[in-house]
């Protein structure tokens, strides 16, 4: 048996953050790019995971769409170097540091535009 869209999909993403970082990577595909893996990567969905049928089908095209626009911009080579990298590493353990460090900025970022609506609306 293969790996699971979900591993698929969470390579495909370090894949993209990987070629993001690399300046061989043009300008244009570095925006696309942080969207899609910031999207991809973060705790928090456009549509809650919850929710039936539309919380797993925005993971499911969304995302998909996302790399697919990215690996049109970029090299297929270099695209593929960064795959073969993101798969080494999906063996390796999960950061919980680094999840906690997402969590507190979408924290931080929810709390500034509450702050701000709250101010701007009293």
């Amino acid at each position: 048996m293969g790996p699971s869209l979900a591993h698929r999909v969470r390579t495909e993403a370090h894949a993209v953050w990987l070629a993001i970082r690399d300046p061989r990577t043009p300008l244009a595909a570095r925006i696309v790019g942080v969207l899609v893996a910031a999207y991809a990567l973060s705790p928090i969905d456009l549509i809650p995971d919850f929710v039936p049928v539309l919380g797993l089908v925005d993971d499911a095209i969304l995302i998909p769409l996302g790399i697919w626009l990215f690996e049109k911009l970029i090299p297929a080579e270099q695209f593929a170097e960064h795959r073969i990298e993101a798969e080494k590493a999906s063996g390796r353990p999960v950061s919980w540091g680094g999840i906690a460090i997402i969590l507190a900025i979408w924290a931080l970022l929810a709390w500034l535009v509450w702050s701000w609506l709250v101010t701007r609306y009293d």
